[in-house]
């Protein structure tokens, strides 16, 4: 070996050697930044713990934090409602336009099709809320006894918000699915109907089950719209008329801490520390749910040879 080809040789040692520390410390930061953001959490939430019993906070029913009456479940039920209304338009379509991208479109439509679905997430979330409260509002304002704030439009933008996260990562599922059992099932007689919807799909299962657990994660997490469209009023979900409560104005988590952070509260009050104890609540969701979705994926992940 000549001693170019050594200095060659150990300027490729070297230079993977830096990139595997550069790698690392990349790594590391991820987990730094994380490990900060929940003691910073942390560290307010145990003050307004202090002040405010967890018993009352996790079971009192009202959020008026001006009366000194900090109730969560007002602001989980608005929550609650808006994911629930994105997901009956996320779900169902992004899984449906999933099997269309996997397995009827063709490699050129689904080389233009699935990139131009994907622009969807990178649309600012407060364009989608801005056209809810200006566009889809007034719409069903012409024949439903609707408010000018409300969680139907808001959750509407945000299920169009989330359907990329679900339609992507499905479609990836079911791409992964062997040709071998969908050439079995032609063979048997089937067709692509069948096959899309009773072997691909239970196949891909595990996937398709983790993209509606992330995707619902990130509609928990929506800030944007729903401070716009779906206004500032934290009341509880009436059970008896749940509809009832698309078509008013409720208040999420996320759109309480940014009312709480934007007011001209005291840097060290209470009203002002109750925003990291639902910061924190949220990163507690949020948490379990993707915990809940690896676990989904690992369970119910297929194996082929």
């Amino acid at each position: 070996m000549s001693a170019q080809d050594i200095v060659q040789e150990d300027t490729r040692s070297i230079r993977g050697i830096a990139f595997k520390y550069v790698f690392a410390v990349c790594a590391f930061l991820s987990i730094l930044t994380t490990i900060a953001i929940v003691i910073t959490l942390l560290i307010d939430a145990v003050d307004f713990f202090a002040a405010v019993p967890p018993l009352e906070f996790f079971t009192e029913t009202e959020w008026i934090p001006a009366e000194g009456t900090y109730g969560i479940w007002p602001l989980i039920s608005g929550t609650i409602t808006i994911t629930i209304g994105s997901a009956l338009i996320a779900l169902p379509i992004g899984l449906l336009t999933a099997i269309y991208l996997s397995e009827y479109a063709s490699d050129r439509r689904r080389a233009y099709l699935k990139p131009a679905l994907e622009v969807l997430a990178g649309v600012p979330t407060v364009v989608y809320g801005y056209f809810a409260l200006v566009y889809i509002t007034p719409v069903f304002d012409r024949f439903l006894p609707i408010g000018t704030f409300n969680a139907l439009s808001a959750s509407i933008m945000v299920g169009i918000m989330i359907i990329p996260m679900v339609s992507s990562i499905s479609e990836d599922a079911m791409s992964s699915v062997p040709d071998s059992l969908r050439q079995a099932s032609y063979g048997l007689g089937a067709t692509k109907f069948t096959v899309s919807t009773s072997v691909v799909v239970p196949a891909a299962l595990s996937g398709i089950l983790s993209s509606y657990i992330l995707a619902l994660s990130r509609a928990i997490g929506e800030t944007m719209i729903v401070a716009v469209a779906a206004g500032q009023t934290p009341r509880m979900a009436d059970l008896t008329n749940p509809a009832g409560m698309f078509l008013e104005s409720v208040q999420t988590m996320t759109a309480a801490m940014v009312q709480i952070g934007a007011s001209d509260v005291v840097g060290q009050s209470t009203e002002y520390k109750s925003l990291f104890a639902i910061g924190l609540t949220l990163f507690v969701i949020t948490f379990a749910m993707n915990v809940f979705s690896e676990w989904v994926s690992s369970r119910y992940r297929e194996v082929y040879r």
